[in-house]
């Protein structure tokens, strides 16, 4: 589990997330939502130490993340998985060798091992014989698929996602969204997702965060967003006239 306590961050003097506490269930899917600018992108990076907190605790396990010195915050970033936005695929590197990427810089697994490794992550997400394909070779959604297998390659404790179903169809995006609550689930990894998708919300929204102007604005699960009466949270879930007439 990862909580969040009393967190702030500033940029030239003013507030970016103000006094923010919340928690992120182990084996969940937990989400965080809000409009472009409402913090959620700047939380995720101080939670992961992209970003340095200016007040407040970020507690992994129990252990402070803020207070921890370089040595102890390194190999809490083994335990880190992250699926970039876009993918962030190396475009020179074969599939195998994106997928290998953590192995090599954090293992001292042999060749076989890795390879091995490598193959059990690719099934894991339903891609077969693309190992020697680059890239540039592969769909949208197998970009995605291929990202997730190297998140996951180092068996981490902590899986980051930010905007995983940036650029996919509806129905390509249900596909990653599954995966990701499947991996979640079934290696009993802290998730959290970046996004401003509600197809993702109402698939997998098992926790939901709501920031509104970098405050916790609402918290929740998908079988209760919808009939809060929270203004700002309503706002945003109905922000298409299509959600509106169904509401």
């Amino acid at each position: 589990m990862i909580k969040v306590n009393n967190l702030w961050k500033y940029f030239a003097g003013k507030a970016v997330l103000e006094d923010v506490t919340t928690s992120f269930h182990q084996g969940k899917t937990n989400l965080i939502i809000g409009q472009s600018g409402s913090g959620k992108t700047v939380l995720m990076k101080c939670i992961t130490g992209l970003l340095e907190a200016d007040r407040g605790n970020i507690f992994y396990n129990g252990n402070d993340f803020v207070k921890m010195d370089f040595g102890r915050r390194q190999m809490l970033r083994k335990e880190m998985g992250v699926l970039f936005q876009g993918g962030a695929l190396f475009d020179s590197l074969t599939v195998e060798e994106n997928v290998k990427f953590p192995l090599d810089m954090f293992t001292d697994y042999s060749k076989e091992e890795k390879r091995e490794r490598v193959n059990f992550c690719l099934k894991r997400v339903n891609l077969g014989k693309v190992n020697d394909l680059y890239p540039a070779e592969l769909s949208g959604g197998m970009k995605k698929r291929v990202a997730i297998a190297r998140a996951i390659a180092n068996n981490p404790k902590y899986l980051f996602c930010d905007e995983p179903n940036s650029g996919l169809d509806p129905k390509t995006a249900i596909v990653i969204d599954n995966l990701i609550r499947e991996i979640a689930e079934e290696y009993n990894i802290t998730t959290i997702i970046n996004t401003h998708d509600m197809n993702s919300v109402m698939e997998i929204g098992e926790r939901v965060v709501f920031l509104y102007e970098g405050k916790l604005w609402w918290e929740g699960t998908r079988e209760n967003i919808l009939s809060s009466s929270n203004k700002e949270l309503n706002s945003f879930v109905y922000a298409s006239e299509l959600l509106k007439k169904l509401k």
